[in-house]
């Protein structure tokens, strides 16, 4: 079902299965709805409470206060503030390309509603902003709303979509979902207003996650790192590598999949996360 919330940065959507089960919280990546889970949603939803918001970074719908906070740091802040006004504890934390920088972020601040994280191939040491099309994205940030606006309109064209400095190398199967993420800001100048301070946000901090590589290892609840390995915008060895910084970690690699592993291979991703919780359930100090 999907639900609104009122935070400090303005209304959030956010999908919310309900029900008794231990909180799974999603979190997208750039340019990217809640819509990226919904196969791994229906995996885990018969034992989970799923709850996957849309974060304002370019496919959300609902745009933000002027003066929002949405920098990486801020954005990780109103994540913070949902788990505190759905009143939910402890959740394990999922989050895919930008998404997991969010969840690392998270984990060095020790939000005390986060039982266990879950990082799927993202954003991770110097790979921020990530790859080929992470860095493009980026880069148009330094245009106004209105000429990224006008830039973002060439991504209507499958072709172009299909493309490495675009969705290209981040799913191999998953285009009728980016074609979808792209409408809102598209549609609406707000939306482009956002995005932009968003880009310029990520632009602005980009050693944000090598300082949060170093603080990781205080993170000493359990951590599945789960990376596809044909990746080709997070290096493989950055999923290995977090692995090993973790106290906790462990690392399941899934092949035949590009980095947006919900839409490329959301089986095995949903079994890799019902093991890890089924197994950690409990174990959380």
């Amino acid at each position: 079902m999907t639900r609104d919330v009122e935070l400090s940065a303005g209304t959030i959507e956010y999908e919310d299965t309900g029900g008794e089960g231990p909180a799974i919280v999603l979190l997208p990546g750039l340019m990217m709805d809640a819509s990226l889970w919904e196969e791994v949603i229906a995996g885990l939803s018969a034992d989970h409470r799923c709850i996957a918001p849309t974060l304002p970074m370019g496919a959300h719908r609902h745009a933000m206060r002027a003066d929002a906070d949405l920098s990486p740091r801020g954005l990780a802040r109103l994540v913070s503030e949902l788990l505190d006004r759905l009143d939910l504890n402890d959740v394990t934390l999922v989050g895919n390309d930008t998404g997991g920088a969010l969840v690392q972020l998270l984990a060095c601040d020790g939000v005390t509603r986060v039982g266990r994280i879950v990082l799927v191939s993202c954003d991770a040491f110097d790979n921020f902003p990530p790859g080929l099309t992470g860095k493009t994205l980026v880069l148009t940030g330094k245009l106004s709303p209105t000429m990224f606006g006008l830039f973002m309109q060439q991504m209507r064209l499958r072709a172009l979509r299909r493309l490495p400095p675009a969705f290209g190398w981040l799913t191999m199967r998953g285009d009728a979902a980016t074609a979808r993420w792209i409408k809102p800001v598209l549609k609406q100048r707000e939306i482009r207003r956002d995005t932009v301070r968003v880009l310029r946000g990520i632009a602005a901090q980009r050693h944000l996650m090598l300082d949060a590589a170093e603080r990781l290892p205080s993170f000493e609840r359990p951590a599945l790192v789960v990376w596809a390995s044909q990746d080709r915008v997070m290096p493989p060895e950055h999923g290995r590598r977090l692995a090993e910084l973790l106290p906790q970690g462990r690392l399941v690699e899934i092949p035949d999949s590009y980095t947006l592993i919900p839409l490329d291979q959301p089986a095995p991703l949903v079994e890799a996360i019902q093991h890890f919780t089924h197994e950690s359930n409990g174990a959380t100090p």
